[in-house]
């Protein structure tokens, strides 16, 4: 799944940078793969059940269109769900019309509300343009954090594109769309997807869409002493879930998961 900061072939606000899902390629998506969303969700809901139990606020960073958003609101959360695709926020308000707010935000420089958690699932922070992007958002988040909060997000380590460097295209065909991904590794720190979308119109033609997906990779092991020096206290885990397996992530996509110390605990 790769719901959240985003871009393709055309421009982002002020023309300055590319964004990802433009409408065809989000409508695809949120129709069949939305179920990393699905299978991260069990693990998170139980982070978050004190911040439920408070009624605190989450913030859902890279909502896509809305399938961890309607899990959490289902669950009785107070969620603010953000992405940087317009597409994918229209397909969130109607797939998860319980949330707080749905609104565009552009990391890594968009101010962040204040939450009592942030949650991101998909890899969000990995389609930033460079590792200092990375870093960049990655304070912004311990910054929004208020204290006690949850912080729970994927992201892709090195060891994701080492893991795929000869990987395989991959082509799916339903009734009424169809998507191809090329996917190639041009550097120890980049993974690239180039995705091509079929889509049916209502009088039975298609219509063609092309986006390239960059990540950048980085070495997650080095997170937690970042987020240490503003102030979350945090692991890498191997998913979401409490178990060894349960919620287990693909490789190389690792889970970071943090508090945000209280100071005056």
């Amino acid at each position: 799944a790769l719901p959240g900061v985003k871009a393709s072939e055309g421009r982002g606000r002020g023309g300055e940078r590319p964004y990802y899902y433009r409408r065809d390629l989000a409508l695809v998506h949120h129709r069949g793969f939305g179920f990393h969303a699905d299978q991260c969700a069990p693990g998170i809901l139980r982070m978050l059940e004190p911040v439920r139990e408070r009624d605190g606020l989450v913030l859902e960073l890279g909502c896509g269109s809305g399938v961890l958003t309607r899990h959490l609101v289902e669950a009785g959360h107070r969620v603010v769900a953000t992405d940087a695709s317009p597409a994918m926020l229209d397909l969130a308000r109607e797939h998860a019309p319980g949330a707080a707010e749905v609104r565009l935000l552009v990391l890594p420089d968009d101010p962040l509300p204040a939450a009592d958690a942030i949650v991101s699932v998909g890899h969000v922070l990995s389609y930033l343009p460079d590792a200092g992007s990375v870093d960049r958002a990655l304070v912004a988040v311990a910054g929004a954090l208020r204290p006690g909060g949850v912080l729970a997000l994927d992201l892709c380590d090195l060891s994701y594109g080492e893991a795929r460097w000869d990987a395989p295209n991959v082509g799916r065909v339903e009734d009424d769309w169809a998507l191809v991904a090329e996917y190639a590794s041009p550097a120890p720190d980049r993974f690239v997807r180039r995705i091509t979308v079929f889509t049916r119109n209502d009088d039975g033609s298609w219509r063609r869409d092309d986006e390239r997906h960059e990540n950048v990779l980085v070495d997650t092991a080095k997170v937690p002493e970042l987020l240490g020096r503003h102030g979350v206290r945090a692991r890498v885990a191997a998913g979401f879930g409490p178990g060894e397996h349960e919620g287990r992530l693909p490789v190389g996509l690792h889970a970071i998961l943090g508090t945000k110390v209280d100071a005056t605990a």
